[in-house]
């Protein structure tokens, strides 16, 4: 699976952004997809998933709420849209994909490169 992410750039506090991650192959279906962020000096850090189907999601405290994943399964795409955007939230973000689905412990085989987010105050 390849990924190819994209969407990212600057916004100010309170504004939107919607990311997209262009996945290849004709199982995309079968694949658990997710977003991660990183920032310079830490790990990267889950911050929402969703399931083959669409039909599960899940979140990360910090994001719950103002977040939403999606998947487009006849484009083969999967998005994030990010609203009320806060500076916590500028980071380099990176779409993901595996067989396994979430469980908490969620590390994907797959991933794309990152796109920059950064909000501004």
């Amino acid at each position: 699976v390849q990924l190819q992410a994209s969407g990212g750039g600057l916004v100010q506090v309170g504004g939107s952004l919607k990311l997209s991650c262009a996945a290849s192959g004709r199982t995309f279906s079968r694949y658990t997809m997710g977003w991660f962020r990183q920032t310079p000096g830490t790990g990267r850090i889950f911050v929402a998933s969703i399931d083959g189907s669409g039909a599960s999601t899940f979140y990360s405290d910090s994001v719950k709420g103002r977040f939403s994943i999606t998947r487009d399964g006849a484009k083969n795409t999967m998005y994030l849209q990010m609203n009320s955007l806060r500076p916590e939230d500028t980071a380099l973000y990176y779409c993901a994909a595996d067989r396994a689905p979430y469980d908490g412990y969620w590390y994907p085989q797959y991933w794309g490169q990152g796109t920059q987010v950064t909000v501004s105050s």
